[in-house]
């Protein structure tokens, strides 16, 4: 295979000048990722070819400062769109055997290279690699965990929303299942709004609750009971029939401050009164 050289190129212009061989040399080392190339570019933007040109510059050149700022924009890509690790590991793995590939045909083809040359030079084209997987996966595991917290924050929020319909008057639907995890967020919300809201009046609507456990009906009434404690009476709408014949059937009963209606619209058109 013919290579573009002259004795006055530095490494960095040998492989500039050769950048088609070494994208196809870095192709077959990248078994996996090479039929990802598109798809990863049409996911998250990601142009692995061109950013692995960028790579080998910055090693070559010794920016330390920009081969750590642009590890962390990768690992915040790669974590934003949940691509798959082992292919950035496999991608970063190619590009330095192909660094190294042509790192030796340069010097061969320069003969100029005393073997302790390269082993600094080796130990300094190792350490920068390293050095980009370290701070991309750093990275991508503090943006991850970013993302996973701000996710987990919005579903506590989405599964939890108290509506204020007057000063001190909220309106609480609950949808869907109710678990255990559910009905600890719930009563950590729940008394959080009270105290902070001054809530006086909490109507708990359960009509989108179709099954319910018998230990989370206990949860439940704990959670309008330490309501009560802060002064805040709270109103149950919407129980449906299987779900009042789970109460009735453990002796569950509600404190007498406790009122129930049989729609949010009833419960309403009584305070809007």
């Amino acid at each position: 295979m013919e290579y573009n050289f002259e004795k006055s190129y530095n490494l960095k212009e040998f492989i500039e000048l050769n950048s088609k061989k070494f994208e196809n040399k870095l192709l077959t080392e990248a078994v996996n990722v090479r039929d990802k190339i598109n798809e990863i570019l049409a996911i998250g933007n990601i142009d692995l070819v061109n950013n692995a040109h960028k790579l080998v510059v910055y090693i070559i050149d010794d920016e330390e400062e920009k081969l750590t700022l642009f590890a962390k924009q990768e690992g915040i890509a790669w974590a934003t769109h949940s691509i798959d690790l082992s292919f950035k590991l496999e991608w970063i793995q190619a590009i330095r055997r192909t660094l190294w590939r042509f790192i030796q045909i340069y010097y061969k083809m320069s003969n100029n290279k005393q073997l302790s040359d390269f082993f600094d030079l080796e130990l300094q084209i190792n350490n920068r690699v390293d050095q980009f997987l370290n701070s991309f996966f750093i990275s991508y595991s503090t943006y991850k965990d970013s993302l996973i917290t701000a996710h987990r924050e919005l579903v506590e929020k989405l599964s939890v929303p108290i509506i204020p319909i007057t000063s001190d008057v909220c309106i609480l639907p609950l949808i869907g299942s109710i678990d255990s995890l559910r009905t600890s967020i719930l009563e950590d919300k729940v008394l959080t709004e009270i105290g902070q809201a001054h809530i006086q009046t909490l109507i708990m609507d359960l009509s989108g609750i179709a099954e319910i456990e018998n230990d989370i009906i206990g949860n439940l009434m704990k959670i309008i009971d330490g309501a009560a404690l802060m002064g805040c009476n709270t109103i149950i709408t919407g129980l449906r029939p299987e779900v009042v014949r789970k109460i009735v059937k453990i002796g569950v009963k509600f404190d007498f401050h406790t009122k129930t209606f049989g729609s949010l619209q009833q419960a309403l058109k009584q305070f809007m009164k």
